[in-house]
């Protein structure tokens, strides 16, 4: 297989000099780097939700093209994620952590800045490639930097809280900086992004690099085979599943995700090692984290649509209607933190994501008049709950064991699993709701003729008549778009179902392993 070959130095070289790692770094400012860094890059995935609207009319988007607005950032540091981890595996985890924020913030620049749906599009996935050299990176510095026990668990907890905590925070954030321009969802990274790419050298520790080389064409065929995928279930909602640019890319993209999985489990540094989900416990991990990635990213998305649209709430008065997700999140992840080395991970996530499915099914019982407090609110907060009980010990059991070289790899498997879920969950349940919204529009359509049909020609012609059915005909609309929504968190709430049985049935990691780093674990059932 045809490989860029790269070396630096070797896993037995000495460790660098104190110019390039703190003599004893300052815990409290590089938690806060990796922390900001984490909800930059986990907010930016909804961040310009609610801006959508505003975004169409200014750079003249269609519709079928504006969804790729959130997809093209999603599906790119989910596919690059694991060529991210790799880099950094070879280069040294905070050196590629500092590139992929300054590349960030260019494309952040960039994005603001756009004229058209050409360059937005662009920035956005350049913004997703930058995300996918840093993201890994992160999580890995988290076990350069932290001792393990207290402290380490401290920053993990504070790391899945960002990654849990920083999609609601991006459609509140998303919110306010569209009241000012839409443009500002983008800019905000700038400032922010030079900050952390300037002190990350000077509080982080860096890691040793080891020899290697890069899987270009297991990056390739990644890279290509997912957004193969992605594009036909998108294609799917807006033509039909017998249509060539539906099936032709969801052949070709799963030909070659299983060419990907052939060429890695033949090649000695392979951007996703075998080895890493060869044990039980990290594999259950990283496939529930993917599942319920897909439920959660598809859950904003649906949410805040439904609660602009069908509610009429200002883009502001949306975005703060998830504060509570961030409130529950934040909650859960400090219980969690306290209790993941008491409590069994498979019994505290397992719990979490039951919880978290009956909130996502609570969202089923929407209607058109549904108000926040009574049906929203309820939900939103019990799916944080849960969600936060599921990060933390997933985050943990996934990257716990894994040898040093390793370790930026098994970083990007989940962030990886989190992310392609995501993009792979919003194609799949916008297709449910496509075909949920056409069925509901065609009962509408067949009523109101049917009714039409008893009305004489002279009323018809009425101006009193006629404002009454533009009224009814806004009515229905609504009522569409709920009965589709509703149909998509059935969907969802399913796959959170799915994720909880698997954590409670596979994952077999315990509580005292996690406070150690260790071997790789011995599989204990009980």
């Amino acid at each position: 297989m045809s490989t860029a070959a790269v070396s630096t130095h070797g896993p037995d070289a000495p460790v660098e000099s104190s110019t390039d790692n703190p003599a004893k770094p300052n815990l409290s400012l590089a938690l806060f780097v990796i922390a900001c860094a984490q909800l930059m890059i986990v907010l930016d995935g909804t961040v310009v939700n609610i801006a959508l609207p505003h975004i169409q009319t200014d750079l003249h988007f269609s519709q079928s093209g504006l969804q790729w607005v959130v997809t093209s950032y999603a599906l790119a540091l989910g596919s690059l994620l694991l060529l991210g981890g790799r880099l950094g595996d070879i280069f040294g985890r905070r050196r590629m952590f500092t590139v992929g924020i300054a590349v960030f913030a260019l494309a952040s620049l960039l994005g603001g800045i756009a004229p058209n749906p050409t360059l937005l599009l662009a920035a956005r996935v350049l913004q997703g490639a930058g995300a996918a050299l840093a993201q890994p990176a992160a999580l890995a510095l988290v076990n350069t930097t932290f001792p393990p026990g207290k402290e380490r668990n401290r920053a993990m907890g504070v790391y899945a809280a960002m990654s849990g905590a920083g999609a609601a925070i991006g459609l509140i954030l998303g919110g306010v900086l569209t009241e000012i321009d839409w443009r500002w969802t983008m800019l905000i990274n700038v400032p922010i992004g030079i900050a952390v790419a300037v002190l990350a050298p000077r509080v982080l520790v860096e890691s040793d690099g080891h020899e290697g080389t890069l899987d270009i064409i297991g990056a390739v065929t990644a890279t290509a085979g997912l957004f193969g995928i992605v594009y036909g279930l998108s294609n799917a909602a807006s033509h039909s599943w017998g249509d060539t640019w539906t099936l032709v890319p969801l052949i070709v993209g799963t030909l070659l995700v299983i060419a990907f999985a052939a060429i890695e489990s033949r090649t000695e540094h392979a951007l996703l090692p075998t080895r890493i989900l060869a044990d039980r416990t990290r594999g259950t991990a990283i496939l529930a984290m993917l599942i319920m990635g897909a439920a959660m990213f598809a859950m904003f998305f649906f949410l805040g649509l439904y609660i602009q649209q069908v509610l009429g709430y200002s883009p502001v008065k949306s975005g703060f209607t998830f504060l509570p997700f961030s409130l529950g999140i934040v909650i859960a992840a400090g219980l969690s933190q306290n209790l993941v080395t008491r409590i069994k991970p498979r019994y505290l996530s397992g719990f979490g994501g039951l919880l978290a499915a009956a909130g996502m099914w609570s969202f089923t019982q929407l209607d058109t008049h549904s108000s926040y407090a009574t049906h929203l609110l309820p939900g939103i907060f019990v799916m944080a709950l849960g969600m936060g009980f599921v990060f933390i010990p997933m985050t943990l059991a996934a990257s716990h064991g894994v040898e040093a070289k390793d370790s930026g790899a098994a970083a990007s498997a989940l962030n990886t699993a989190q992310q392609i879920g995501g993009s792979i969950g919003l194609a799949a349940l916008t297709t449910v709701y496509s075909h949920y919204a056409t069925q509901r529009a065609d009962e509408l359509k067949a009523a109101a003729a049917a009714a039409m049909a008893k009305v004489p020609t002279s009323v018809q012609e009425t101006a009193e008549f006629k404002s009454k059915m533009q009224a009814q005909q806004a009515a229905g609309a609504l009522d569409v778009q709920t009965f589709a929504s509703t149909h998509g968190f059935w969907v969802a709430s399913g796959m959170l179902l799915v994720g909880a049985l698997l954590i409670l049935i596979f994952i077999t990691i315990r509580s005292d392993e996690l406070q150690t780093d260790g071997a790789a674990p011995t599989a204990h059932v009980g």
